[in-house]
């Protein structure tokens, strides 16, 4: 699954580990994370996140 990175802070959202803190469980695919969703770590914008390509 993609993983997807926050530009701001650099935090990796990994589909199979989700966000529970956040209200995303774990196998969550990004398309699938309601707009309103934000970074964990620095509160940016589900917008502000990119594709991440190891």
């Amino acid at each position: 699954m993609q993983r997807w990175i926050c530009e701001a802070c650099g935090f990796i959202y990994d589909p199979a580990d989700g966000d529970p803190d956040g209200g995303i469980p774990p196998g969550t695919a990004w398309e699938d994370i309601p707009d309103g969703w934000f970074c964990p770590v620095c509160g940016a914008r589900k917008k502000d996140f990119v594709a991440y390509e190891e």
